[in-house]
């Protein structure tokens, strides 16, 4: 198999030792790389009794054969650990340029064990690997550190993954940031890092990757990148903070969850407003040709003022929806605190929000919150609890290692209002409207996530999938076909991370057709889309087993209390998520035990998956 490199790279920083490994082919005939190779080294090497943040968990960062390739989209990387929020697998997807840089080191992977017993960063330059002193670093925020280390090691064209301060205080909500720039947000991996003493991974790589057939990949390239080119222009324009559609279809979080409308806020958060109060322009990854994220830059009011990399959908959904803050300059203060502290702004709107609703109802006072008065609306209260999380100051330390958490110090029946799969929040994606939704969140195996299956988004017909049969918009209220398309969208999604390529790719006119040639042409190994998808499922299903060790199975297979509150107006009024008899669907079509949630005998052999 081309592609690939064959061997990983391991380090312990207990016992500040490295050493390269090779890894037999089978590992990637059947997993294939980034989440999926990442999943079966955790799978293999961190059994149930490790926690997340003990020395002997792992953290893995994780390429496949597109990273340095040139091929649109392929600036993805994975990050994977078992996970401080749920306590058991979990992968996070960021881009910039570190995974194709890594990749040009001459590994597939970096396997990081134990813990320092001072701050560390890690300078990977080809071959060679160097553990160096990270304790002037430590307590930077994530861009002053990956400028600070970069300089440091005296390369500009070298590419860093680092932690803010939010990490080195081990909040379970702590994000991985790449290049300042991308951020492998959700899971708490940010924390997983700083509990191994770890500030950064700097990396310099000038291999290129073995491709088996060059020619036709280097055609199949350039027609994608004209035709990915093309079709994200209006990504390319605007980015992805779009609400308007959402909001109308009752599929973004507003109020907590809790509330059916919120127009004004749609409105004012959302583009083309956007890029006019925020000064907005386009911020490609690596070899992308669309540029969905954005460069900010907020001159007043001073209170304000930031600049960097501006608030994605998810964080104008969770920072502003949720909390009904419809000031876009205070989102996007509070979205550049969360990015130089280093933290997931879904689950960061998601505890403010939570904690807000809990003020509301008298579960805490002021007493508890340290003096804050939580309302609902207020930018500045928000842009104050996210500093609080990020240091563990203050209230914010009551909410650092998130809102179930926080839900079990309350009581008073606090839980039933978290709204959650195994202790990660949900994404701005709401199962009320799109039902394939319900069974997507309740069994992926990290938490309920919109990156590990979007099936949401085949219904509102933002990508198809026609080789997996459905080649346009599917149907809302019918509840038919809502579990298969889950199932199909989970296989997809882990093999699309596993290759590891952009799932926006897929948005902006690249086909699974298209992926497959290019998947073919760099391994040589002529695979059917039946074989592709059948990885992603097997990874899946690898991973699965993994949340039944860890003790997060069937029974935590279910929606929270609120997504079966059907809505007073809008497009889902008085509309009933058919969640458990789609969850019977689910197991069936997955060929899961219903009632312990395990694979059956028959799926384990046929996916060669040897428990």
């Amino acid at each position: 198999m081309q592609g690939i490199w064959g061997k990983v790279l391991r380090v312990d920083l207990s016992k500040k030792t490295i050493r390269t490994e090779g890894l037999p082919e089978s590992f990637y005939l059947d997993f294939i790389g980034g989440d999926g190779l990442a999943g079966k080294i955790i799978y293999d090497e961190v059994g149930a009794n490790v926690g997340p943040l003990e020395p002997e968990n792992r953290v893995i960062f994780a390429v496949g054969p597109f990273q340095a390739t040139g091929l649109p989209g392929d600036a993805k990387f994975c990050i994977s650990a078992k996970s401080p929020l749920t306590g058991t697998y979990a992968n996070s997807m960021a881009g910039a340029s570190w995974g194709s840089i890594f990749k040009k080191t001459g590994y597939d992977a970096l396997i990081i064990q134990g813990k320092s017993d001072v701050p560390v960063y890690l300078w990977i330059h080809d071959g060679n690997v160097e553990i160096r002193d990270g304790r002037k670093f430590w307590g930077m925020d994530s861009y002053e550190a990956t400028k600070a280390v970069k300089e440091d090691v005296g390369e500009k064209r070298a590419s860093v993954v680092a932690i803010g301060p939010a990490g080195e205080k081990l909040v379970a909500m702590a994000c991985v940031v790449a290049d300042g720039h991308s951020f492998a947000g959700r899971c708490g991996l940010g924390a997983v890092m700083g509990s191994k003493n770890l500030k950064a991974v700097v990396v310099l790589g000038t291999k290129s990757p073995p491709i088996a057939d060059p020619d036709a990949f280097a055609k199949l390239r350039k027609e994608l990148v004209q035709t990915v080119s093309k079709m994200g222009e209006g990504m390319r324009q605007y980015g992805t903070p779009d609400l308007e559609a959402y909001h109308d279809h009752g599929n973004i979080p507003i109020k907590y969850w809790a509330q059916d409308s919120f127009a004004e806020g749609a409105k004012s958060l959302s583009q083309p407003i956007y890029n006019d109060v925020l000064n907005a322009k386009p911020l490609p990854c690596l070899h992308c040709p669309v540029g969905c994220h954005r460069h900010i830059k907020v001159e007043e009011p001073a209170k304000y003022a930031c600049e960097g990399s501006g608030p994605e959908y998810e964080s104008v959904g969770m920072l502003g929806m949720s909390n009904l803050v419809s000031d876009l300059k205070a989102v996007a203060k509070a979205n550049d605190y969360c990015n130089r502290l280093g933290m997931d702004c879904i689950s960061v709107g998601a505890a403010i929000g939570f904690a807000t609703e809990c003020y509301e109802r008298g579960l805490i006072t002021k007493e508890d919150t340290k003096g804050l008065e939580l309302k609902w609306g207020d930018g500045d209260l928000q842009i104050e609890l996210v500093k609080q999380i990020g240091s563990r100051e203050g209230f914010g330390a009551f909410l650092a290692d998130g809102a179930l958490e926080a839900a079990k110090k309350i009581g008073k029946g606090a839980e039933e209002i978290v709204v959650h799969v195994r202790g990660l929040d949900f994404p701005c994606h709401d199962p009320r409207t799109s039902w394939s939704m319900g069974p997507n969140y309740a069994t992926c195996t990290r938490g309920a996530c919109h990156c590990k299956g979007l099936p949401g988004d085949v219904q509102f017909g933002l990508y198809t999938v026609p080789e997996l049969g459905f080649p346009g918009k599917v149907e809302f209220w019918d509840a038919q076909d809502k579990a298969f398309l889950a199932v199909k969208c989970q296989d997809l999604s882990t093999m699309v991370n596993s290759v590891s390529l952009c799932l926006f790719m897929l948005y902006c006119g690249m086909t699974l057709t298209d992926l497959l040639n290019a998947f073919n042409a760099i391994t040589g190994l002529h695979w059917s889309i039946e074989q592709l998808i059948r990885a992603g499922e097997r990874s899946f299903n690898l991973q699965r087993l993994m949340n039944i060790r860890d003790g997060k199975g069937r029974e935590y297979d279910k929606m929270p209390k609120r997504m079966f509150e059907s809505a007073k107006s809008g497009f889902r009024k008085d509309r009933a998520l058919p969640f458990d008899a789609l969850m019977d669907d689910y197991y069936q079509l997955r060929g899961w035990d219903k009632k312990t949630g395990t694979l059956e005998k028959e799926k384990l052999v046929e996916l060669g998956i040897k428990a």
